[in-house]
């Protein structure tokens, strides 16, 4: 039986339609796979005020204690971090410096810049919320062995993406994959 011109191009946008397809794929599966997995933070950051008030602390400041462990930061830093202006972040750190949690330290390559550090006593504070933001939700604890592995294996994974795309100058909220782009392997 020959193929006629219009078989021909049906069989064409067939192929075409179905090169689109794991994309599309992928895009949904990624959706599926973020959803409950956004749910479960929500829930767990509604929580997040009543954690960071165990350690007397306001959940912006110990965001702050918790950034600060990678290291010092420039003030102008942490104020893009935190999405507000240089001014708000030096009441915040007033209030962590009068508690002992952190200092202001020249930078070396220019005194002019504010370096924020932790302190021995802000390193100890926040080591102790970390272990406490570290603690699973039930949701999670509840899953079996093995599924606690795979979803681990999963998760640094995802992290190392995350560190790819920094690398990259695609930041933590660095614009996302054009749809269709590879990103990855």
């Amino acid at each position: 039986m020959s193929r006629t011109h219009g078989d021909r191009t049906e069989a064409r946008a067939r192929r075409g339609a179905e090169a689109a397809e794991p994309a599309q794929l992928q895009e949904e599966l990624a959706r599926e796979a973020w959803a409950p997995l956004f749910e479960l933070i929500q829930d767990r950051m509604r929580h997040f005020p009543l954690l960071a008030a165990e350690f007397e602390l306001s959940p912006v400041q110990a965001h702050v204690l918790r950034t600060l462990g990678y290291g010092p930061q420039p003030m102008s830093m942490l104020a893009d971090y935190l999405s507000c202006d240089a001014s708000n972040v030096t009441g915040l750190v007033d209030r962590l410096e009068t508690r002992g949690l952190v200092e202001r330290r020249n930078a070396e390559h220019d005194r002019r810049v504010k370096m924020l550090c932790l302190t021995a006593a802000g390193a100890e504070v926040r080591r102790r919320l970390m272990e406490r933001l570290s603690e699973p939700p039930v949701a999670i604890a509840a899953l079996s062995a093995e599924d606690l592995r795979v979803l681990r294996d999963v998760m640094l994974r995802a992290v190392d993406k995350l560190k790819e795309q920094s690398q990259e100058g695609r930041g933590v909220f660095g614009p996302p994959p054009l749809r269709g782009e590879k990103t990855g392997p």
